[in-house]
């Protein structure tokens, strides 16, 4: 099926890539809208944004509120919604989120399309996540602020993909944020303290995860080590990693293997969450690794020819 889409779908079609990435919007969004009414969990996790504007437009101080972990900068992102319902604005966020992710990812190749089916992308969909617009921002250095709103994801894939714009935008953003709370940063770090986490890195069998140091040159390689080494709670943090397979075989290979602990956890609910993050090592980061090293080197890493060689 995959080599079927490749071939039918032609490369240099701005018209059908704007389609595709039109219909998965409005598949995620309208997903993401149905569990918010269904679970009624509001906004789900960009209900805190949407707080933290409504707190900054009513002159309120957004850290009074001890369960707000955000950085201010994520608010800048929730005032256009700040008037909207939240279940729906939910489901307008995570849809734009998904099409901008599907537009960008695939001009490297219509195949990448099936990175949608990871398990990852489909737990974001229960909480309104940021991560398909934290991936979208690897391909749109107008996105590049969106690291900012959640710093553990963002990291690292804007210290692997951001370009000087990119960069440029986000000091301007974390500028403005300042403008508006000069002291936010410390009001927010005295709060992240509750947030609940585990480091993949950390989490046995975490430390093999540094065999990709042997891929160090390459993006993929970077961004993996990266993200090991972020504290991350849920199993929509690992979406970030669909970034790395290149071919169809990895990444429904990656996909598959993601739905086992997605499946499991409905039968056998996770103690802790090192518990979670050893279910992320061993069932995303690793085959990750795996796919990384065995497959062939990119062409930044092979070595140049000498020059006067005809």
């Amino acid at each position: 099926m995959g080599s079927m889409l490749q071939l039918s779908l032609p490369m240099g079609s701005m018209r059908i890539r704007l389609l595709i990435a039109s219909a998965i919007g409005v598949g995620g969004g309208v997903f993401c809208w149905y569990f918010m009414v269904r679970l009624r969990i509001g906004a789900g996790d960009f209900i805190w944004a949407i707080q933290a504007a409504r707190d900054l437009l009513a002159r309120k101080q957004p850290y009074a509120n001890p369960s707000q972990l955000y950085p201010l900068t994520a608010a800048l992102f929730g005032l256009p919604f700040v008037a909207v319902k939240p279940e729906i604005a939910a489901g307008i966020f995570y849809g734009i989120s998904s099409a901008l992710l599907a537009f960008g990812i695939s001009k490297r190749g219509y195949h990448h399309l099936f990175i949608f089916f990871a398990y990852p992308y489909w737990a974001g969909v229960l909480t309104a996540q940021w991560i398909p617009l934290l991936m979208a921002s690897a391909f749109f250095s107008f996105l590049a602020p969106v690291s900012l709103a959640k710093p553990q994801i963002g990291v690292p894939v804007g210290l692997t993909y951001y370009g000087r714009k990119g960069i440029a935008l986000c000091l301007l953003v974390a500028l403005v944020s300042l403008v508006i709370m000069p002291h936010w940063i410390s009001l927010w770090l005295a709060q992240i303290g509750r947030y609940s986490r585990f480091i993949p890195l950390m989490v046995l069998p975490g430390p093999l995860l540094l065999l990709a140091l042997f891929r160090y040159r390459e993006p993929e390689g970077r961004l993996l080590l990266l993200a090991a080494i972020m504290p991350q709670r849920w199993f929509y943090d690992a979406f970030v990693l669909w970034l790395i397979p290149r071919t169809r075989k990895q990444i429904i290979f990656t996909a598959g293997l993601s739905w086992i602990p997605g499946i499991w956890r409905w039968f056998n609910p996770p103690h802790s969450f090192t518990q979670v993050g050893r279910w992320i090592v061993i069932w995303m980061y690793l085959p990750m690794m795996v796919v990384l090293l065995l497959r062939e080197p990119s062409q930044s890493e092979l070595p140049s020819e000498p020059k006067g060689v005809s």
